[in-house]
């Protein structure tokens, strides 16, 4: 037996070797389908963007433009309902799983490109790293934003090593597929232009570079004519992201928060030295975020001889790397600006590093073949922990959904603690417009035949509202920790 098993893994571990990238293709496509398995509920994001796709169904696309202003995603749901009749939340499945699929098998072809030996080494981060893999059970437009904008990437590095009119459209169509699922995208534009701008004093690269930005000067010409002849354009999306990187908007920004965290402070001399503490602060946390989501293999960085890893990155995967210093700027406008930081949005930025810490990896294995070994193990045990969840889900939404689906009328007002009781329920999710604390209370409570709440029943408060109200509590739904949804009415 242990003969056997010893041959099972070699003959796995040859055929990672020889096909690096269909092995990322369809093992991706495998723990996706593990991941959606054993997903209880969507996400709200998720729900917001299926309820869009079902308002596109009834009310056209216009629908989508007055609930969000960047609604390409559920667009996209939408039109592939119409095409294939495929229900809308399975349709998002499917594209997510092809698009994190897509995105796997890219940046292992991007390795594979530089190294073949490497290509390995980067198919086990791809699909073990807990920034991109701790998502694959949820319906998200960030699988479709990194999936176009390592196709972006991959078309550029094939590009620079063929050249072509063709290949350079292509390159810039990818980037605008990617901006139409998070508009950041763009930021591939400069990060490029960067990566291309040494051609300027070679002769021979000079045609190249004027392929790369023909496109995008006849996109400004063209737009600027549109403007012209419309009166002037209107995005709200688009203005956000302006005002996101107009350098007085962010002083303002920086100013306030160093303003909020003077005034905590006790100590004179340390609020003078707020904006120092302020700025250096982010910093560590966005790098405490980067390397949390990294997982084990962020371990490789402990030696300080593997920080080559970081020089070989730069030098060999340039357009990788200015991508990921300019994201990190966004990163950080983003932070100052809004004052948090979702590792989601980070989890981009660790995707540009995976030739870095794919080459880390390598190093490590080759330094320690022992501990290198183990490593491998605890990678592959992240793997299975990034889309194996021991949790209750929260069936308890579901069920009280459903609950409402069957037993109330479509038409009777009903205040949801989490908008996706509504759409399980077939009304849709909706954003809040009230807070609990405000719907329960006497200027709103009356607007309200139901409230279906997360609560226990026996809290003191809830107790002597109901009494005030004259209401009861006709349903409970649990889950197996005990987390409870109420549903109230008289």
């Amino acid at each position: 037996m242990v003969g056997i098993g010893s041959k099972w893994w070699a003959r796995m571990l040859s055929i990672v070797v020889e096909r690096p990238v269909r092995v990322a293709f369809f093992g991706s496509l495998l723990l996706s389908l593990i991941a959606v398995l054993g997903a209880a509920t969507v996400g709200r994001d998720a729900a917001f963007y299926l309820t869009i796709a079902q308002d596109v169904q009834v009310d056209g696309p216009q629908a989508a433009f007055a609930v969000f202003n960047w609604p390409w995603f559920s667009l996209l749901l939408a039109g592939t309902h119409w095409v294939s009749a495929l229900p809308i939340e399975l349709s998002a499945y499917l594209w997510c799983a092809l698009f994190a699929a897509g995105t796997c098998a890219l940046l292992v072809d991007c390795v594979r490109q530089r190294s073949v030996q490497l290509a390995p080494w980067a198919c086990l981060v791809v699909l073990a790293m807990p920034a991109f893999n701790q998502f694959r059970g949820e319906i998200l437009r960030e699988f479709g934003f990194w999936f176009f904008c390592i196709l972006t990437l991959w078309l550029a590095m094939r590009w620079q090593a063929r050249g072509g009119w063709l290949r350079a459209a292509t390159l810039h169509l990818a980037l605008v597929a990617a901006a139409a699922f998070r508009l950041e995208a763009l930021l591939l534009l400069p990060a490029l232009g960067l990566w291309q701008m040494p051609g300027l004093w070679v002769r021979e690269r000079r045609l190249a570079l004027l392929q790369f930005v023909a496109l995008p000067l006849l996109g400004v010409v063209v737009g600027m004519v549109l403007v012209s002849a419309t009166g002037g354009f209107s995005s709200a999306r688009v203005a956000y992201y302006l005002d996101l990187i107009n350098p007085s908007s962010v002083l303002a920004s920086f100013d306030l928060l160093r303003e909020q965290f003077a005034n905590s402070l006790i100590n004179k001399y340390s609020q003078d030295e707020a904006g120092r503490i302020i700025f250096f602060g982010i910093l560590a946390a966005m790098a405490i975020g980067f390397v949390n989501i990294c997982g084990p293999f962020a371990v490789p960085f402990l030696r300080g001889r593997n920080w080559q890893a970081i020089k070989r990155y730069w030098h060999e995967y340039r357009p990788f790397a200015w991508a990921a210093l300019l994201y990190l700027l966004i990163l950080l406008l983003f932070f100052i600006q809004q004052q948090f930081m979702n590792l989601r949005y980070m989890s981009f930025l660790n995707l540009l590093f995976v030739p870095a810490l794919a080459l880390a990896l390598q190093m490590f294995a080759q330094q320690f073949p022992r501990l290198g070994k183990a490593l491998v193990a605890v990678c592959l045990l992240v793997m299975l922990s990034n889309v194996v969840s021991s949790g209750p889900g929260k069936v308890q939404y579901v069920e009280a959904g459903r609950w409402m689906a069957a037993n109330v009328e479509p038409d009777a007002p009903a205040y949801f603690d989490d908008g996706r009781i509504g759409y399980y329920a077939g009304r849709g999710y909706r954003l809040k417009q009230l807070t609990r604390e405000a719907a329960m209370s006497p200027a709103h409570a009356d607007k309200f035949r139901y409230f279906l709440i997360e609560a226990r029943g026996n809290e003191p408060w809830l107790t002597s509202w109901l009494a005030e109200r004259n209401l009861r509590i006709v349903e409970r739904f649990a889950n197996r920790r005990g987390a409870t949804v109420l549903v109230i009415t008289q």
